[in-house]
């Protein structure tokens, strides 16, 4: 990425470049304090500043915040740099009247699912879209209807329309011979709904078409209106897996809004407990990859280790998947110096069992024949389609929100590298998780004996209107929190952008030109979340 990279000589002049380039053609404001630099815009000019963003000074695209109110429709698209940029929100106004937008998805192809999702659930429609409709909302949704709308009342059931027979998903491949292999939606096990439509023309995949929200919660829609303990809870349970990080992104938003400073001790308890989510969440993972090659002792053995973290957790928090203890200001549970100590040292003995396993994966032939140069995602298609985590560190992008976005402890600097692979096939996401299991493991132990003094949680204070993002390096990647708190000090707008449903976006990458038997392979080494996406 060194296309752009005079960009990010400084804070300043990075923003005297926005300004500079922009100024004449929309309204231009910095928060040089927050790192925040906001465009507003017409929607005509909205294609050349997404492009410029993405492809000349090479931003990430974050997420698609959409808000509706009595007069007009409000579109914010959220880009960020590295820590010398910070983020970049370009803002239309759009009168309500109007309900057509240009399309950013050619410029940005990371914003084409964001597009399809506000289509459906907004009833907005994105001119140039190449495919709108049939997203979020399945055959059995009325149309017209949009959940997300102010007139759409959550609290009433909505009048199911009956599934046609007759429908068909669309069909890519018109060529002699070719077929479609339906995956799912039902699954064994606890995996939850999705499905995955596989053409071919012989034995290969040559089109991967994903289908999911076969449990769309509409949980943005619930929070509007409800307090912001209401909306904790909602925060840290459509994921359980990463329940941590997701409350503390919300947290973390509220913080912002509100002028919050967590003590000291209170973060770096947060980032050990995050990393703790992290390490058994890349255990289970590699579990579930061995599982995929039929290595049933492997399985089994990473299996115990997984379950051992999560008794550990329990132990130490009083719950396995570490609900309750995120609260704005910090975190409802102190934990001591003792108890932390000795989970340094318990993961430092699992850590040397999970060392050992590895060991015997590297020289296991058979296992390395099923995930070496299968499923691969190149370097481009990662950038391409916005990937995150361990999924685009595999690929070679070393985007890492704890470094290049640093929030709470990860402001203190600790020393952790971030591990990047190249080959952006399944070894190499193996390899990640591994890699990121050790480093989370000496994050808890620098933690644990270096550990500030002082209390969990902010003195008392006010809820006050705002909005504000909030964002965490997930165990899946990076995940943002929008949050727009109103004068009733009620959740007014609330967006959720889990990392499965920006990485579930390119799965197809790595699925595609594969055989049909490395399917379930591919998917495990993604260890993505359906329940993540299904918000």
């Amino acid at each position: 990425m060194q296309q752009g990279a005079h960009y990010s000589s400084n804070p300043a002049n990075f923003t005297d470049i926005v300004v500079s380039r922009w100024a004449e053609e929309a309204k231009v404001s910095a928060d040089r304090e927050k790192l925040i630099i906001l465009i507003q815009c017409a929607s005509e000019k909205l294609q050349g500043i997404c492009r410029w963003l993405f492809a000349e000074t090479e931003c990430r695209f974050a997420t698609l915040v959409v808000q509706e109110t009595s007069s007009e429709w409000l579109l914010r698209y959220i880009f960020y740099g590295d820590f010398e940029r910070g983020q970049v929100h370009v803002l239309v106004r759009q009168p309500h009247a109007y309900k057509m937008i240009p399309s950013i998805s050619e410029q940005v192809h990371a914003a084409d699912w964001h597009e399809r999702e506000v289509e459906d659930l907004f009833g907005l429609t994105f001119e140039g879209h190449p495919r709108l409709g049939d997203f979020v909302l399945h055959e059995e949704w009325p149309d017209g209807v949009n959940p997300m709308r102010l007139s759409f009342d959550a609290c009433k059931p909505y009048p199911h329309r009956e599934v046609d027979p007759e429908w068909q998903p669309v069909k890519i491949l018109q060529a002699s011979g070719a077929f479609m292999m339906p995956i799912g939606p039902i699954y064994s096990d606890y995996a939850e709904s999705a499905q995955f439509f596989l053409e071919t023309v012989g034995e290969d995949v040559v089109r991967t078409t994903p289908r999911f929200f076969y449990k769309y919660r509409g949980l943005e829609k619930l929070a509007e209106g409800r307090s912001i303990e209401q909306v904790l809870l909602m925060a840290e349970r459509f994921s359980g897996t990463s329940a941590f990080a997701h409350s503390l992104a919300f947290c973390q938003a509220v913080e912002q809004v509100c002028g919050i400073q967590p003590p000291a001790r209170a973060q770096a308890l947060r980032a050990l407990l995050g990393e703790l989510e992290r390490l058994r969440h890349h255990v289970g993972a590699i579990a579930s990859i061995c599982g995929s090659t039929a290595l049933a002792v492997a399985t089994s053995q990473t299996s115990i280790l997984e379950e051992e973290l999560l008794r550990l957790t329990c132990i130490l928090t009083g719950h396995r998947y570490l609900f309750g203890l995120n609260v704005p200001g910090g975190l409802s549970l102190d934990l001591s110096d003792e108890k932390c100590i000795d989970l340094s040292v318990s993961i430092a003995s699992l850590l040397g069992r999970l060392n050992d396993l590895q060991e015997m994966l590297r020289f296991s032939s058979s296992f390395l024949d099923r995930i070496e140069e299968v499923g691969i995602v190149s370097r481009q298609g990662a950038v391409s389609y916005g990937l995150v985590g361990p999924i685009a560190r595999a690929s070679g992008v070393s985007c890492d929100l704890r470094k290049i976005l640093p929030y709470g402890f990860y402001n203190n600097a600790p020393e952790f590298s971030t591990p990047v692979e190249s080959e952006g096939d399944g070894y190499a996401r193996l390899r990640v998780l591994f890699g990121e299991v050790k480093e989370s493991a000496s994050i808890i132990r620098q933690i644990a004996f270096s550990l500030p003094s002082g209390g969990i949680t902010s003195e008392h204070f006010d809820i006050v209107p705002g909005q504000a993002l909030g964002w965490v390096e997930a165990p899946l990647g990076a995940a943002f929190h929008w949050l727009s708190i109103g004068n009733d000090s009620k959740v007014a707008r609330y967006r959720v952008t889990p990392p499965s449903f920006t990485n579930w976006h390119g799965f197809h990458l790595a699925a595609e030109e594969f055989a049909f038997q490395d399917f379930p392979i591919i998917m495990a080494t993604f260890a993505l979340s359906n329940a993540e996406s299904d918000r």
